[in-house]
């Protein structure tokens, strides 16, 4: 239970499916409510998808070009970290690159099916952070126990994403502006956190502390 805990929470922080809640809201303003649903059915699952590949093969990526598990804890962490300043600053949307993007998205959905891949999945929630924690991970636990409860906190992973943006306009309006803005800011903390503490692991590691 405490590895699926840990798990959750730090992919839950990391990717911050509420800080995506008022992109999904501009995004989907034109469809319908079922549409909306459709949507971030969708979302969720190209995330699932994008985790499952992250953690299952990252692990091949690392070894082909050679790069050790230290290394990628601190290239992850200090990812991490940057994305937890982003969360902490509100500057979000420009470090996950929607900032001058976002015009041309909106301008753009009339001729697409769907926004569920681009720009919700990515880089809106799977971003590099995300990915680099997965990889560690893959590293880190190898016992078949603790491979099920990695991916079994996947699972609800996505299925809290597809919750929270199915019910995207509901939280815009309980919440507001200015508590989603709060929301962030908050997780933005603990995604500093997590970032910090997988560099100080990683130089430990290196001088054996």
């Amino acid at each position: 239970m405490e590895l699926f805990l840990v798990s959750f929470g730090a992919l839950f922080s990391i990717m911050n499916p509420l800080g995506t809640v008022p992109v999904f809201v501009g995004l989907s303003q034109d469809h319908t409510k079922k549409e909306r649903a459709v949507i971030a059915f969708w979302t969720a699952l190209d995330v699932l998808a994008i985790l499952l590949l992250s953690f299952f093969v990252g692990k091949y990526i690392l070894s082909f070009f050679g790069i050790s598990l230290d290394a990628l804890k601190i290239a992850g962490g200090l990812i991490i970290a940057s994305s937890g300043f982003a969360l902490l600053t509100g500057k979000f949307r420009e470090h996950k690159g929607m900032g001058k993007q976002r015009k041309g998205v909106a301008d753009d959905i009339a001729s697409r099916n769907s926004i569920s891949l681009t720009p919700l999945a990515i880089p809106m929630l799977a971003g590099p952070g995300t990915i680099s924690l997965l990889i560690t991970y893959n590293q880190e636990y190898v016992l078949i126990s603790e491979i099920s409860i990695i991916v079994g906190a996947m699972l609800f992973t996505a299925f809290t994403i597809y919750l929270i943006l199915k019910s995207s306009h509901y939280i815009v309006r309980a919440l507001g502006a200015s508590g989603i803005n709060a929301l962030s800011r908050i997780i933005g903390f603990i995604v500093i956190a997590i970032g910090v503490e997988y560099i100080i692991i990683a130089v430990k590691s290196i001088f054996r502390l």
